[in-house]
């Protein structure tokens, strides 16, 4: 099966050739300011790849398969409210399948990663925000209003949702306000690793509220694997930090013999697009 697989983005539209299950021909393009410009650019890259099966699109907004439409709201407001399946389908006069960025990631992770021998799973991304998606036998689980997986909303302490407290780069800008040294995410670790108490007393705060929110969802899914993807996920400490908190909760309500495997995801930048083509060959395959 011969793909054009695109991952668009806010500020970029990622592209590759997805043949005999691999990656190749990769690059990117600026995101067009219109839909009709957005077509022309794909169908540019498209043409390269000589002749194709169809075309797989991971996509920001909550994405309606059933009517064949992207909802919500994201940053590429013209990608939403119009018919797109159709439009692209008839751009193209090939099947084209489309899904949410992160469920996307999710599904490169069950159909071809850290997932695969898993039948219930959660992939949890942590960014700037916090997303991911919710697997059932296997298959996406979305919800009634195509929310499942926005972990970010979750409340672990009944106060702030999670994207705030939960992530490094936001937990960074928390230690610069305190501070008055600016700092990143991946600085924040550094401070930490040399012994520096607020940096180390942040990150345990943001290790504290994703653990909560973890074990919210263990004993609400009951997933036998939970997969951390994002920057962060590269680093050992971190899936051992949350994999010990996770534990602790479920010890102390005497459940811990239902404590997950936790581990980092298998795909890093190219998850989307992965997931993207993993998903079509699913559908149409």
């Amino acid at each position: 099966m011969v793909l054009a697989v695109f991952d668009i983005g806010g500020s970029a539209v990622k592209y590759g050739k997805w043949e005999e299950k691999k990656l190749h021909s990769q690059g990117s393009f600026k995101t067009p300011d219109t839909f009709l410009e957005m077509v022309a650019e794909m169908k540019k890259v498209s043409a390269k790849f000589g002749t194709l099966d169809g075309v797989a699109i991971s996509s920001p907004g909550a994405v309606n398969v059933a009517k064949r439409r992207i909802d919500g709201i994201s940053a590429v407001e013209y990608l939403h409210q119009r018919p797109i399946f159709d439009q692209l389908e008839a751009a193209f006069g090939v099947p084209v399948t489309i899904e949410n960025d992160a469920n996307c990631a999710g599904i490169s992770e069950i159909e071809l990663g850290a997932g695969t021998k898993a039948q219930n799973a959660v992939f949890v991304v942590i960014g700037t925000g916090i997303g991911g998606s919710i697997f059932i036998n296997r298959k996406i689980y979305k919800g009634s209003h195509l929310f499942g997986g926005e972990f970010g909303l979750m409340k672990p302490f009944g106060k702030s949702i999670l994207s705030p407290i939960g992530t490094a780069v936001n937990k960074a800008r928390t230690y610069s306000e305190a501070t008055g040294q600016k700092v990143d995410g991946r600085t924040l670790f550094e401070l930490a690793d040399s012994g520096d108490e607020v940096a180390q007393k942040y990150l345990a705060e943001m290790y504290d509220a994703l653990a909560h929110s973890l074990y919210d969802m263990q004993v609400s899914i009951d997933p036998e694997i939970i997969i951390i993807g994002g920057g962060i996920s590269v680093r050992p400490d971190v899936i051992e930090n949350i994999k010990r908190r996770i534990f602790d909760l479920l010890k102390a309500e005497g459940v811990e013999s239902i404590m997950p495997e936790v581990v980092a995801c298998k795909f890093k930048n190219d998850a989307n697009l992965i997931g993207a083509a993993a998903n079509f060959e699913v559908l149409q395959g």
